[in-house]
């Protein structure tokens, strides 16, 4: 979609007050994926250069800029690091509601800064315990924990001016064992569901997070594998109604009973591994 309203596109790196209209450019597939009337300038961060993943033996530093093609090829490399969190990582980039074709543009930023419910980077991030990296216009930074990132429907932290630089994911979150389980109207629909579990090695520690179905993610853990009262117990209450989301898509009632499900084969498949 055109944003007839921009009068210029400048590059990212030249120092320019931050002024109303401006919007910061990455992939832009969600920038441009509606009217934006009152956008007059776009600052594009693709003249960074951001290397698009870093891998050390801390984690993954993936950069805001990092495309979901790019994100996916790290996660199917045969051999690389941490097979259940690429697994995990591989999932979550193929529950886009997009074709490939997109995923060649679209970027990991991009996706956690729209903060849509579906974002399938923010289910990612989320279970595996990230850490988003926001840069100020005067290059001061500051460390936001994803799960805090997100603050509702289309909302985040981030100030007038302020950008994502970059996501970390921390070893420990990559080499437990996770999984997910997602739910959606159809092949390429948006999910209305999204569970992920994340289970500590060798504690048994467990952590569920609901995304999709609410307006932003929803977590909840427990110090070893619950049984599943407990976990209903936990969840239903993390849930209420005006967490959940009512659109075309599902109503709250079914996104609850969902995300419920959901959550309990995603902890009954992990406490059955070993």
């Amino acid at each position: 979609m055109d944003l007839t309203a921009v009068r210029e596109v400048v590059d990212g790196q030249i120092a320019l007050p931050w002024r109303q209209g401006d919007a910061w450019l990455a992939g832009g597939t969600a920038l441009f994926a509606e009217p934006r009337p009152g956008l007059r300038r776009l600052r594009d961060l693709t003249t960074l250069d951001w290397p698009p993943l870093t891998v050390t033996e801390a984690g993954i530093e993936v950069a805001a800029t990092c495309t979901i093609t790019d994100l996916l090829a790290f996660a199917e490399t045969p051999g690389a690091p941490w097979p259940s969190g690429r697994a995990l990582i591989a999932g979550c980039c193929r529950a886009f509601s997009s074709s490939f074709k997109v995923w060649n543009t679209a970027t990991v930023g991009g996706n956690l800064c729209a903060a849509l419910p579906a974002g399938p980077m923010i289910s990612m991030a989320v279970a595996l315990d990230g850490t988003c990296r926001v840069r100020g216009l005067d290059g001061t930074e500051r460390a936001v924990p994803v799960r805090d990132f997100v603050t509702g429907n289309g909302s985040t932290v981030l100030g007038p001016g302020e950008l994502l630089r970059s996501l970390t994911l921390p070893a420990g979150a990559l080499a437990a064992r996770s999984l997910m389980r997602r739910v959606a109207t159809h092949v390429w629909g948006r999910s209305v569901a999204l569970v992920t579990g994340i289970r500590g090695r060798p504690e048994g520690r467990l952590t569920v997070t609901v995304t999709a179905a609410t307006s932003r993610p929803v977590t909840v853990s427990f110090p070893c594998t619950p049984c599943p009262g407990e976990l209903r117990g936990r969840l239903l209450p993390a849930l209420p109604c005006q967490l959940l989301l009512d659109d075309v898509h599902g109503r709250p009632r079914w996104r609850r009973h969902l995300a419920v499900h959901l959550a309990e084969e995603v902890r009954s498949t992990l406490a059955e591994e070993r």
